[in-house]
């Protein structure tokens, strides 16, 4: 099973490139988390924002593996502490599908990628942006994935 995060935007700055890899780096082979980056599509620039993520979902949702379970990241989603996503990761583990986690961009998430999602993760109340949101998901599985082994990662 892979982990993919598909993600809307490019250009990311380094710090934010350094931190999504030094946690993907560490996630075991049978569970390796791969960043997919989705360029916005040209002509969304100056597009209203629901035509942006209207455009920006029909590329996300273009780039899910095919069978795999979707996962969209909104602030409307649930909230988990660690405990609890250990256990999602777990479920997902068992299962044996592919998982991909979707970002948005700078507008969110469209709702035909909410509507496609079989579960909504919420990170926090606060708007995060979805650089940080990169670094925060790949830590945070792996913290997940260190407690599932009992790895001395997660001290919590």
């Amino acid at each position: 099973m892979h982990i993919h995060l598909l993600s809307i935007g490019t250009r990311m700055p380094k710090w934010a490139e350094l931190g999504f890899h030094e946690y993907a780096r560490r996630m075991p082979p049978e569970s390796a988390l791969r960043l997919k980056e989705i360029a916005s599509p040209a002509r969304v620039r100056t597009a209203p924002a629901e035509q942006r993520r209207a455009m920006e979902g029909q590329v996300l949702l273009a780039a899910v593996p095919k069978g795999a379970m979707v996962i969209a990241l909104d602030v409307r989603g649930k909230s988990w502490s660690t405990e609890q996503l250990a256990d999602e990761l777990g479920s997902w583990l068992h299962s044996g599908r592919e998982i991909a986690l979707l970002i948005g961009g700078a507008d969110g998430l469209d709702s035909s990628c909410l509507e496609r999602a079989e579960l909504s993760w919420s990170l926090s109340a606060l708007t995060l942006p979805h650089m940080l949101v990169r670094v925060v998901v790949a830590e945070q599985l792996y913290r997940a994935w260190s407690l599932l082994r009992n790895h001395p990662y997660h001290r919590g």
